[in-house]
């Protein structure tokens, strides 16, 4: 696959840990929402990321990558981006981009940052008038942690068929929405999939969850889609 280098145009903080990158292609990167890219950090270095847009007609791309302290996985590129200026990247790469849905239901489910995944699907979905309902779950630690939330309540207003039902592990006082672990939050409103396409990002652990427990509950498993389940 081709390398593209890209133009670091902006490195800004989302949270205390995540890190909002824009980059500029030098020539186009063709993807589909839901795909990934690498970036290049060695010959035989190669770091996947999440693209969190859709396609764009500017071109640029974006990243949202979460460098706790001591993950120098993602540390590292960062570094380099903010010392380099640019960076060389190969994309897009995997299988679970958006399909066709019809008036079907579809379930976004993100733990963590894997919300830059179904951000990207989500983008290209309100792009157009929805056929059929949306529903976003997306699990944090804390509300700290859950950087678009008041971006997404105000799309849920102007999407009548989006729905946005996030997931706190440890909530404050007064939290008033869903607590505990999101695949659960999903289980607890969902009984049957049978008439689902349900796309997912996190952890290992609970993609394998997911295609456990919602298979079970009758989600065809050509409806499920997530990069985890082509190494799990």
């Amino acid at each position: 696959m081709q390398i593209i280098q890209c133009k670091v145009e902006k490195i800004e903080a989302l949270t205390d840990t995540i890190k909002r990158i824009v980059l500029i292609p030098d020539s186009p990167l063709s993807f589909i929402a839901g795909q990934y890219l690498q970036v290049v950090m060695g010959e035989n270095d190669r770091r996947p990321f999440s693209i969190a847009n859709a396609p764009r007609l500017d071109g640029t791309v974006e990243l949202h990558i979460g460098a706790e302290p001591g993950n120098q996985y993602a540390g590292q590129v960062i570094d380099k981006m903010e010392k380099d200026g640019v960076i060389d990247v190969e994309g897009g790469l995997g299988k679970a981009f958006l399909r066709p849905s019809g008036a079907n239901t579809t379930i976004l489910l993100a733990g963590g940052t894997g919300f830059s995944y179904t951000l990207s699907i989500l983008q290209q979905l309100l792009s157009k008038p929805l056929e059929g309902p949306v529903i976003l779950y997306w699990g944090t630690r804390t509300i700290a942690d859950m950087y678009a939330f008041d971006n997404l309540n105000t799309q849920m207003q102007q999407h009548p068929l989006f729905t946005f039902i996030p997931v706190v592990e440890f909530p404050e006082a007064g939290w008033m929405c869903k607590t505990g672990w999101v695949h659960q939050a999903v289980i607890e409103d969902i009984q049957d999939f049978a008439k689902y396409h349900v796309y997912v990002a996190g952890r290992f652990e609970m993609a394998k969850v997911v295609r456990d427990d919602f298979v079970k509950q009758g989600l065809p498993i050509t409806s499920l889609f997530g990069d985890a389940y082509a190494f799990i």
